[in-house]
């Protein structure tokens, strides 16, 4: 993946470190350390200062493919920071690293723009899953935290039927990761108008972000071998 702030990155890649807990956030560079091919480039105790450190790293050319971001924190929260992450910085991917499982601030993270939900019990190998998966243009959710979202969405289950054939093409496209770059080059439009498909979707569906209509398609059957 190549940062906004380095177009020709193709080295390691780059992780940012974003929690109140300095312990925390020793442990994750120690144990990102051993992992082949990720470099820890730095770290901040708040949103705050994260966003200042971001803007040092990119005026360097070294901005981050990967924000790992706590959740609870003093001066900027981790969803207002995501926000102002992703507002700053499209092309960097924020993974929500928290400890806390409730529906509401998994929803809130996901819109701000986070790819990704992990909890900090997880194991160290899903902690460098995450950040290669958020790489891939992949969403990856703590399977609870996955379970939470699922089972919070109301959508009937006719609202399939109100999609055209060319929104489930690209519902599926999604679900399975789809940027909406790579859609339009796999359906042959514009990306204006694989995002337009992409917002009439969520309109349809009642939804509020590409993760939540990621997540239904996969209830509903579209994508991965659910019950159609």
């Amino acid at each position: 993946m190549s940062s906004s702030g380095d177009p020709g990155h193709t080295g390691p890649t780059r992780v940012f470190l974003v929690d109140d807990h300095k312990v925390v956030r020793t442990g994750l560079a120690a144990y990102l350390a051993t992992e082949e091919g990720i470099d820890v480039v730095g770290e901040a105790a708040d949103g705050r200062r994260a966003l200042e450190e971001l803007a040092v790293l990119e005026a360097a050319g070294r901005l981050p493919d990967v924000v790992l971001m706590d959740l609870e924190m003093p001066q900027m929260g981790g969803v207002e920071a995501t926000g102002e992450v992703k507002r700053r910085w499209p092309d960097v991917e924020v993974v929500a690293v928290t400890s806390f499982v409730e529906e509401s601030s998994i929803r809130d993270v996901l819109q701000a723009g986070a790819t990704g939900y992990l909890l900090k019990h997880a194991d160290a190998p899903d902690v460098a899953a995450a950040i290669r998966a958020a790489v891939a243009g992949e969403v990856h959710l703590d399977p609870v935290a996955a379970k939470a979202l699922t089972a919070s969405l109301r959508t009937p289950r006719s609202a399939a039927a109100d999609l055209t054939p060319r929104e489930r093409e690209v519902l599926v496209l999604l679900a399975e990761g789809g940027t909406n770059r790579q859609i339009a080059r796999l359906l042959g439009v514009t990306e204006r108008t694989a995002r337009t498909h992409v917002s009439n979707i969520l309109a349809k569906l009642g939804l509020a972000s590409r993760t939540q209509a990621a997540l239904w398609a996969v209830r509903e059957g579209l994508v991965g071998g659910g019950p159609r």
